[in-house]
């Protein structure tokens, strides 16, 4: 047995509002008495009595990713200086750890990029995240080895 509820479909009428006092709702038509949202045209979404709003107390974000990683950039000057000073040995693999451990670069940079400003003389070791055309082609030129890790 089947019900007719099921299979008949009963098209609501809509509630007219401002017909008379006898239809329910009439004269202030279901908006309460006086008050701004008693009348038309109102857009109050955001608005707090005044309090400062939830939008402009959340501090701004902008474009800025919540997990951006700090590169730290090295030049081939600076590598060489480091070796020339005797900071960083010449038979030790340049990586991150290497610049953090030798209180170089600061503990918060989680990965390292090489880039070409300068010249370097020294063939050594190294082991980056990012590596600029420039500074390949030097490194390549005095006989570097260098590996592009890409995890971190």
């Amino acid at each position: 047995m089947t019900r007719l509820n099921n299979t008949i479909k009963v098209k609501k009428r809509k509630i007219r509002v401002g017909r008379g006092i006898g239809s329910g709702k009439g004269k202030t038509s279901g908006r309460g008495v006086k008050g701004q949202k008693s009348r038309s045209g109102v857009a109050i979404k955001s608005f707090e009595g005044g309090q400062m709003p939830l939008y402009r107390r959340l501090p701004k974000r902008g474009f800025n990713q919540i997990k951006s990683y700090q590169i730290a950039k090295i030049n081939l000057e600076k590598i060489q200086l480091l070796i020339n000073k005797n900071r960083i040995n010449k038979s030790e693999t340049l990586n991150i750890d290497l610049l953090k451990k030798n209180n170089i670069l600061n503990k918060s940079f989680k990965m390292l990029k090489i880039l070409g400003t300068g010249e370097i003389q020294d063939k050594i070791n190294i082991e980056t995240h990012f590596l600029s055309k420039n500074a390949k082609q030097k490194l390549d030129k005095v006989g570097c080895s260098v590996t592009v890790k890409t995890k971190f």
